[in-house]
């Protein structure tokens, strides 16, 4: 039983990570791409900037992040490498 909540913990946390990756990329840099173009960011139209360069530092962050999460749920779970 302990090991499927692991599995849930995981698999949830992977299914988060990829909605806000694909909220950032697909919604931001092409659905939403109009309306974020009215505001200005670093000199830039906000939606070209999502779409060529924000949810690439996006993507770093959520890697930092699972990485991060993931040794805690692997200390919860004590199957972590230590």
């Amino acid at each position: 039983m302990k090991k499927l909540t692991y599995w849930q913990e995981n698999l949830r946390l992977v299914g988060l990570c990829l909605c806000i990756w694909f909220l950032v990329s697909f919604g931001f840099g092409i659905l939403l791409v109009e309306p974020l173009n009215a505001i200005s960011f670093g000199g830039f139209k906000l939606g070209f900037w999502f779409a060529q360069q924000g949810s690439i530092y996006v993507f770093l962050i959520l890697i930092f992040f699972y990485a991060w999460r993931m040794n805690a749920i692997d200390k919860k779970h004590d199957v972590d490498e230590n």
